[in-house]
């Protein structure tokens, strides 16, 4: 009976040893480590919340640091200054504007490590949007990151050390699954994606590296901002997932980083939206691949109850009204 148990064990082990060691031969791309310790790091949005501890942190691990913004510059390069005893480099653009970008890209010189991580939340019913405010949004949040792309890779492709470099995209996990309220900005997020997967096949034989950060509701700026006429079902929803403090997503994401990984999730929500939407996205660790393979099912079925108990709130909200 022993070993016929055994039998009947190794039977179920076996075509899942097979599929991993199948998939740990065609994992694309492979494993890379980015090294940060004096190489260039330039971070948009920088000068507040996820960027300005992201900035923070690469100083502490040796990096030359530059970050661009709009506001709040000079605060930001004091508050590193003081707490880590480095200057940072701060210039002034608005990453819309592509020629005021390149300029501001070209007066540092060639970037290791690009970290476009500007962006623009708004939390509004579509109908109460207004045409003006989606094109801001689009234009922050995914046309921004083209002019960042387009400005730094000449530098980053003409490196004179030839050891891999990165750009990291910051979505969010509004990029991840469409929320009520989010209308605009989970287009602008969902279209970080394509990017990604598409630049990602474009670079890397240049021995560059993308990665795309999907943070969950993170305490910033920028949020307290958009909480003020966030619709209720919105606040409901993404209550779902929690918020962070900037420096836990900031940590989370430059670990990611410097792993050269493509999917940067900061959560346990988000490694199973991870999970659930991989698609055709690359993938350098050929251990997740396997967990994406034998758990995408279960957590669709989650995913699912997820999604109902969200409608089943829009419901309640509707009849109450």
């Amino acid at each position: 009976m022993a070993d016929s148990n055994l039998s009947s064990l190794a039977l179920c082990i076996l075509p899942l040893f097979m599929i991993l060691i199948f998939l740990k031969f065609i994992v694309r791309p492979h494993p890379v480590k980015i090294p940060v310790k004096s190489r260039h790091v330039f971070i948009t949005g920088g000068s507040s919340g996820i960027g300005l501890a992201l900035a923070h942190q690469a100083a502490t691990e040796g990096a030359r640091v530059t970050i661009l913004a709009l506001d709040n510059l000079e605060e930001a390069k004091d508050y590193i200054r003081l707490s880590t005893g480095i200057d940072v480099t701060i210039l002034k653009a608005d990453v819309c504007d592509f020629e005021a970008v390149k300029e501001a890209v070209e007066s540092v010189g060639p970037i290791d490590v690009l970290v476009c991580n500007q962006g623009v939340i708004v939390a509004q019913e579509v109908e109460n949007l207004d045409v003006k405010e989606i094109g801001r949004i689009i234009d922050v949040n995914l046309v921004g990151m083209f002019n960042l792309v387009k400005a730094a890779l000449p530098g980053m492709k003409n490196r004179s050390d030839r050891k891999p470099v990165s750009i990291a995209f910051m979505s969010s996990q509004g990029g991840q699954v469409g929320i009520y309220g989010y209308t605009a900005y989970s287009a602008s997020k969902f279209g970080l994606r394509g990017l990604a997967e598409a630049l990602q096949q474009e670079v890397i034989a240049a021995d560059i590296h993308v990665s795309l950060i999907f943070p969950p509701e993170t305490y910033t700026p920028a949020l307290a901002k958009a909480k003020k006429s966030m619709p209720r079902l919105t606040s409901t929803i993404t209550a779902f997932s929690g918020a962070m403090q900037a420096n836990e997503v900031a940590k989370k994401a430059w670990k990611g980083i410097k792993s050269g990984r493509f999917s940067i999730t900061c959560n346990l929500e988000g490694f199973f939206l991870s999970i659930v939407t991989a698609g055709v996205s690359p993938q350098r660790s050929y251990l997740m691949a396997f967990i994406e393979v034998i758990f995408a099912g279960v957590v669709r079925l989650g995913v699912l109850c997820v999604q109902w108990s969200w409608y089943r709130t829009i419901e309640k909200f509707d009849e109450v009204k």
